[in-house]
């Protein structure tokens, strides 16, 4: 999956408006346009489509940790310059407030199951001997679960 996928099934499930979505950047200490948000969030083949860059989409989701659970006193986290879907999937996590228990709930509810040990693999470190890389299915499902949670009702 790309960040501009990411980004655009993220804005769908909890409704942000590009001034919400600027306000998330700016909650991460960033400043972002109109014109960027929308080129973001452009289909891929569309002339004008940009792609987000690892660090732009580590923002946003630094910007949605900040604003849904507030921001941590001192300096705030720098955003990471590459990401894996370990990491979108640990920060969306946090944002959210979600327990283990709560993960496998929003896979469910995208009818995909993993067990408790597959989880807790994703978010290991890297170099530990059980980490295991997220696959973009599984990133996939939780973000289609949390459609399902999030914006139950598509009118």
């Amino acid at each position: 999956m790309t960040n501009n996928d990411i980004l655009r099934r993220i804005r769908y499930t909890f409704n942000f408006s590009d001034d919400q979505m600027i306000a998330l950047f700016k909650q991460a200490e960033a400043d972002v346009t109109r014109g960027e948000i929308s080129n973001w969030l452009k289909k891929d083949d569309d002339p004008a489509y940009v792609s987000c860059s690892d660090t732009q989409m580590a923002t946003f989701l630094n910007g949605l940790i900040n604003a849904k659970r507030g921001k941590k006193d001192g300096p705030q986290p720098a955003p990471e310059n590459a990401i894996n879907n370990n990491i979108i999937l640990r920060k969306l996590k946090i944002a959210l407030d979600l327990k283990n228990e709560d993960v496998l709930e929003l896979l469910a509810l995208a009818e995909f199951r993993l067990g408790k040990h597959e989880l807790s693999a994703f978010f290991r470190k890297p170099d530990h001997k059980h980490y295991r890389e997220c696959k973009d299915q599984i990133l996939r499902n939780f973000l289609a679960g949390m459609q399902v949670k999030y914006r139950p009702e598509d009118k």
